[in-house]
């Protein structure tokens, strides 16, 4: 894994705030209103929390690939996956640009086991203390997210289980001024993000770099 991994990863995080505010906008409102006299202490717990789970797949998945390439000698698979995770990337960049929504597809994969989940996460809620937040994030980073499964991707062919968790240790950083913001209210940034030019021009950002990353693996 190169600089540009980790950096490309922070800010593909930052660029797609927008949608990170469409798809948990609403849950980290709904809490930081738990304990308005310490709200910002909530909103960062709960996206604290929520960078942990990401943490913690980037890491299983960036070592279980890892082991599985190492055990069976196989360049062909690694570079496959790595073409598979720029197509990820081109996708996510279509999708935020609204040119095309294929990634919900991908979403509803994960809506079986988000469907576990989710009851667990509803039954913290009112938070008891400040502290519940933390664990209430780490359960809504399990939200079935096509911007998240497109960097675990990425995530995967990092080559090891650190390598996987840096990337989407700066993914969920990336992510956090947005998360932070929704959290304190402001909603003209939210507006901004969402504008269509806005988006256009994140989505075209991706596009580019999808494509130049496809370019080195072939």
């Amino acid at each position: 894994m190169t600089n540009i991994d980790w950096i490309g990863a922070f800010f593909i995080g930052l660029a797609g705030a927008g949608h990170c505010m469409g798809m948990c906008g609403g849950i980290a409102s709904a809490v930081a209103l738990n304990g308005r006299h310490h709200s910002f202490t909530i909103t960062l717990l709960y996206n604290l929390g929520r960078i942990s789970s990401y943490l913690m797949v980037g890491a299983l998945i960036g070592g279980a690939v890892a082991s599985s390439v190492n055990l069976f000698d196989s360049t062909y698979v690694l570079t496959a996956l790595r073409a598979l995770a720029a197509i990820m990337i081109l996708l996510l960049g279509l999708y935020l640009a609204q040119w095309w929504n294929g990634l919900l597809k991908i979403e509803k994969l994960g809506q079986m086991l988000w469907k576990l989940i989710a009851p667990v996460a509803t039954k913290m809620l009112p938070l008891r203390s400040v502290w519940y937040a933390y664990p209430v994030g780490i359960i809504w980073g399990w939200i079935p997210c096509g911007m998240v499964y497109s960097m675990l991707s990425w995530a995967a062919v990092s080559g090891s289980a650190s390598n996987g968790l840096l990337i989407m240790g700066c993914f969920g950083l990336g992510t956090l001024p947005a998360m932070l913001l929704i959290g304190a209210g402001s909603s003209q940034f939210s507006k901004m993000l969402r504008l269509p030019l806005t988006r256009r021009i994140i989505g075209s950002l991706m596009i580019v770099y999808a494509v130049y990353s496809l370019y080195i693996i072939i």
